[in-house]
């Protein structure tokens, strides 16, 4: 039997399961929104007060509670943000209540720093696990535009590679080890303006989670991470829209009902042609074309009360023509588009289904022009999938959730010099990957997790078993020790560019590539210490194995078989991460610390025998950093006044030193001279430290009485410290003239947001 029909055979073998309690017994299932806009709240709590029994609702904001003794209860709903609902409900023996319940906003102006939920708050506080409030994104100063990346990556565990750089680096891991998720569809490129932000609208994200490491057999396809984005479904009880104008990027969003459903629709686009107009005029090297766009949409139906569909989409797109010298011209073009349509499908009180399908497309297309000779790059991927996932409720001491996920992938990557194909590579595989886990909670104080993944890739006909557990113990209300082991495999590698995420490169696994892998160990504690404080601590070593990436020393791949442009290396990475924050009240805020180490190793690099390029040392990736410091605060100044600041502190980056340079006269082929450059060990230099403070200051006023308003100040480096991003040699000196190449220095800003 295969394991597509040993899959139908579950779902039907869960579906006709007799429900053996319910001549007994009760349960009680529904969805818990917010009451203004109708939008599902994601592990909202729930429970039934007089016997302690809750549970949390799911991605798509539904809960279930089941076994429930006949009688009457007072059913608790809660959700950071929200006023508590108290319902008293009757149940008789074998009834199945159908409750949705809506909850109140605290008010309109929300807590806006909470990144994790209160205590009971189950997933949120989950080992690795993180939450970003879609409030603190807006709220939070931002050079360009209000960006998911740039909140992300305050947060421990997560460092950024530059002021000019979105991507995230999770415990040690580059961002291609990060799986990045839309609406269930895999972004395989989510940076706009040469990665300087992220192409997440803001006005558009409803929920923003990231798993940092250790996740649940749920997830599978990197071996580092997972950032999970929702949409917004729309407003499902009146109409209402935002406008935000911005010196370099305005956006608008649209939302509303309409009969058994909702709609929204947001667009973002840059605004800074009449700036480069105005810097062309004085100024060198100033791009002649730039623009970047995007637009989300999504459409629900309720087709019945327990049969709900959705359709989402995203596309987005960077154009940008930069002149350099008097005869050379980059031209760079790239983007990304996904669709998600899905069935959410409520079988019984037990068992509840998503049924989705994906489709995903990048893009990245750069042309160069030196001298009248073109060099040209197509980078495709092509990725269309299917995933059905179910979750059923047995008892109150087990939840157990199975998926499936497959699909084709497409991905193509040709060079061309001069007209003439250099490198031409088209793969197309189909991969598979079936899971399933559950969670036991045998007692009050002990929760155990435990499933296993298994991956497919056709080409080179990989097949892949990923163990996971993690176990929890809670020895009183206030305390989680928590710990977590995960074997994760990734098949493909990106090759990434930091200057341009536009050069960025997909690559994947084929005969003779194996895929990556890794283990992950984590334990760590959640802790209140006192009333709305909270202050965790987590522990993480990881392994990378198999690593593959183009082998820098071939300078023409023309000719070579696919395996052969590779070369292969293997990391690891450990570190400790401390968070702090106060969750509620007029000042809000956390600080995140981390105290991190990662370490790489490939051939040729380091190498301990100079006659032997195949030995190798390990060594620091750039974006290593041992110590990371960030602290956020938000103090409420008035009902009109608010101010946010961000503090970050790091360890200078690893990088690379030239010592010096030699000069070979009478070369044999052409009787002129050479450079030859003599540098240190593989980044074994460090620039200096790295810190920066951001703040911003927000007033709330009205729009000619038609919605509410927001400015927004922000001072971006607030006493201008110059960071250094490079360092630049001039070897034409003698001595060698070096010189900073710096980050941003102060940079003035402004918004003007409209509600309505």
């Amino acid at each position: 039997m295969s394991i597509k029909q040993i899959f139908i055979v579950l779902i039907l073998t869960l579906y006709l399961i007799p429900d053996s309690s319910a001549q007994e017994t009760a349960s009680v299932n529904g969805y818990i929104s917010d009451s203004l806009s109708g939008e599902t709240l994601i592990l909202a709590n729930i429970a039934l007060v007089e016997v302690n029994r809750g549970a949390s609702t799911n991605t798509s904001g539904y809960f279930t509670i089941t076994n429930i003794e006949p009688g009457t209860y007072t059913l608790a709903a809660s959700y950071i943000g929200y006023r508590r609902s108290d319902i008293e409900i009757t149940l008789d023996a074998g009834e199945n209540l159908r409750m949705d319940i809506e909850l109140i906003p605290e008010g309109v102006q929300l807590d806006a720093l909470v990144v994790t939920a209160e205590a009971d708050e189950e997933e949120i506080r989950n080992i690795g696990t993180a939450q970003i409030a879609t409030q603190l994104i807006t709220d939070l100063p931002s050079v360009i535009e209000p960006d998911v990346f740039r909140s992300v990556q305050l947060l421990p565990g997560v460092k950024a590679a530059s002021d000019f750089s979105s991507g995230l680096y999770v415990r040690g891991g580059s961002p291609d080890q990060t799986l990045i998720l839309l609406d269930e569809t895999t972004v395989y490129n989510p940076t706009h303006f040469f990665g300087f932000f992220s192409t997440f609208n803001p006005d558009a994200v409803k929920d923003v989670r990231l798993y940092k490491g250790g996740y649940p057999a749920k997830f599978g396809g990197r071996i580092g991470s997972v950032l999970s984005v929702y949409n917004k479904d729309g407003n499902r009880i009146e109409p209402q829209g935002s406008v935000s104008l911005g010196l370099l990027a305005s956006r608008a969003s649209i939302e509303g009902p309409f009969q058994r459903g909702s709609w929204m629709l947001a667009v973002r686009r840059s605004t800074l042609e009449p700036l480069l107009a105005i810097l062309r005029q004085s100024v060198d090297g100033v791009p002649s074309k730039f623009y970047f766009y995007d637009i989300n949409g999504k459409v629900n139906f309720d087709a019945t009360q327990n049969d709900r569909f959705s359709l989402a989409f995203y596309s987005g797109n960077d154009s940008v023509s930069i002149p350099f010298q008097d005869d050379a011209l980059i031209n760079l073009k790239y983007g990304n588009q996904t669709v998600t349509t899905q069935w959410r499908r409520i079988f019984n009180d037990q068992l509840f289904g998503f049924f989705t399908l994906t489709g995903s497309r990048y893009f990245n297309q750069p042309t160069f022009e030196i001298g009248g000779t073109p060099f040209e790059r197509d980078n495709d991927i092509l990725d269309f999938s299917f995933k059905g996932d179910l979750e059923y409720i047995p008892n109150e001491r087990h939840t157990i959730a199975l998926g499936v996920w497959g699909g084709n992938l497409q991905l193509r990557f040709k060079d061309q010099f001069d007209n003439q194909t250099t490198f031409n590579n088209k793969i197309r595989s189909q991969y598979f990957s079936a899971y399933i886990q559950d969670e036991w909670q045998p007692t009050e104080k002990w929760i155990f997790n435990g499933g296993i993944r298994l991956n497919s890739f056709s080409e080179g006909d990989y097949i892949r078993l990923e163990p996971r557990l993690s176990a929890e113990y809670r020895p009183n209300s206030r305390i989680r020790v928590q710990t977590a082991y995960g074997r994760y495999n990734q098949y493909l590698s990106l090759i990434s560019n930091e200057a341009f995420s536009g050069f960025d490169l997909w690559l994947t696994s084929d005969e003779g590539v194996p895929p990556s892998y890794g283990d992950q160990f984590v334990i760590g504690a959640k802790t209140i210490p006192f009333s709305d404080y909270g202050f965790d601590v987590e522990v993480y070593y990881r392994t990378m194995r198999d690593l593959f990436e183009l082998d820098p020393f071939i300078s023409d791949p023309a000719g070579l078989d696919y395996s052969e442009v590779f070369r292969f290396g293997e990391g690891y990475a450990y570190g400790v991460e401390l968070f702090f924050e106060k969750q509620k009240g007029a000042f809000t805020g956390f600080i995140g610390y981390t105290y991190g180490i990662t370490r790489r190793k490939f051939p040729g690099f380091n190498a301990p025998v100079l006659d032997d390029p195949t030995k190798a040392r390990f060594y620091p990736p750039k974006y290593d950093r041992t110590h990371d410091l960030n602290i956020v605060s938000s103090f409420e100044l008035s009902t009109r006044w608010s101010v946010n600041a961000v503090f970050s502190y790091a360890t200078g980056q690893a990088y690379t030193e030239p010592l010096g340079r030699t000069q070979f006269n009478g070369i044999p082929w052409d009787g002129g001279s050479r450079d030859a450059f003599v540098i240190g060990n593989i980044n074994g230099s460090r620039l200096p430290s790295y810190h920066r403070l951001d703040v911003s200051f927000s007033r709330f006023g009205s729009f000619f009485n038609i919605g509410d308003a927001e400015w927004q100040i922000q001072i971006i480096n607030v006493y201008s410290r110059r960071n250094v991003w490079f360092y630049n040699y001039d070897f034409d000196e003698n001595p060698v003239e070096r010189t900073d190449v710096n980050l941003l220095p102060i940079i003035p800003s402004f918004s003007y947001t409209v509600n309505f």
